[in-house]
């Protein structure tokens, strides 16, 4: 039996109990951080530990791997890539050139993860980058404009499934306009449904045939008062299935964060209850993960199908692709970008 969740776990090896763990609550997935990543065949063991541990080869590893602030694999083992701000800024100048630069940076980062094993990807960010976004987003996202977000988006998607791993957007249904970091506080929003419509969840509605999903935790006050998305149920049937139509796999955002209230195993019972298909806890406290694992029900029914219709999307890379020669193309492109673009 899989339980409807996704885990962390606490440093370069499982322990013993963190294997004990694993086997006896056999989580969908697996998650990795710094703290998890110091060098490429010790990660490579850790991803295979996982998954004896839960008996399943193809267990589901993911990492945020995004470029810029957000990357978990760093020099000296891994190189650099930029924000997803950069290719923005490469498209205003040169619409093809910025596209193309997306799909490169994806397919090489998609190289890097499939080569230790990592099967999946949050990436990429589909919110908003406007003049009041809290800096937790900042250059992580492409643009201000939806079009172009989307247009960004979903190559940067096509880039990392030709390299054998499924992206994640994020963050449904909108992360642009927090004015303070979910990891810290529950931003509320206070834009009225209409304009989120006209904006903020036009990327997702365009990108909503991609396989997976993951929720932000913010109040959208003008839709919902009492409850952040990740634990709403109106938010999630009748926004993000609903208007925006996304029917994937749907994941919360970490539980852990401090944006949400209460215990551990309150925070994933509302987020089931709300309609996450996964909970998702990635600080690895073993106290912590016990309590979402006794909340996380059997994978089971609809959100059974839609992970595995997740997964089934994921294809072998494509073949003849050279990372030296596209790391090459891919440098050339962004040697036009201003240097405060690309940090």
């Amino acid at each position: 039996m899989i339980k409807a969740f996704i885990s962390g776990s606490s440093g370069t090896a499982l322990t013993p109990e963190e294997t004990a763990f694993f086997r006896e609550e056999n989580p969908w997935g697996l998650i990795l951080f710094r703290r998890n990543c110091a060098a490429p065949d010790q990660v490579a063991d850790l991803v295979v530990s996982f998954r004896e541990a839960v008996g399943r080869p193809d267990a589901p590893v993911l990492i945020d791997q995004e470029g810029g602030k957000v990357r978990r694999l760093r020099p000296p083992h891994w190189p650099s890539y930029p924000p997803a701000g950069t290719f923005g800024t490469l498209y205003e100048n040169d619409r093809q050139c910025g596209r193309r630069a997306a799909w490169l940076g994806a397919r090489l980062i998609a190289h890097d993860l499939l080569s230790l094993g990592i099967t999946v990807d949050c990436l990429p960010l589909l919110d908003l980058r406007l003049a009041e976004t809290v800096d937790a987003i900042g250059n992580r996202a492409y643009s201000g404009d939806p079009a172009t977000v989307a247009d960004l988006g979903r190559v940067a998607c096509e880039g990392l499934m030709a390299g054998g791993v499924l992206p994640v957007i994020k963050h449904l249904p909108g992360h642009g306009r927090a004015l303070v970091d979910s990891h810290l506080t529950l931003p509320r929003i206070q834009a009225s449904h209409e304009e989120l419509s006209e904006a903020d969840f036009l990327p997702f509605k365009d990108l909503s045939d991609m396989p997976l999903a993951m929720t932000a935790h913010l109040l959208y006050a003008g839709i919902e008062p009492e409850h952040p998305a990740t634990q709403s149920h109106r938010i999630i049937q009748e926004i993000i299935r609903g208007e925006i139509g996304f029917d994937g796999c749907l994941m919360s955002d970490d539980i852990s964060m401090k944006a949400l209230g209460g215990d551990m195993r309150e925070r994933a019972a509302l987020s089931f209850a709300a309609g996450c298909d996964l909970v998702l806890h990635c600080n690895g406290d073993m106290a912590e993960m016990k309590a979402v694992a006794e909340a996380a029900p059997a994978l089971q029914g609809t959100s059974l199908q839609r992970c595995d219709e997740a997964l089934a999307m994921r294809k072998q890379p494509d073949a003849g692709f050279d990372p030296l020669a596209a790391r090459e193309e891919f440098d050339e492109l962004l040697s036009g970008v201003p240097e405060w673009a690309v940090g």
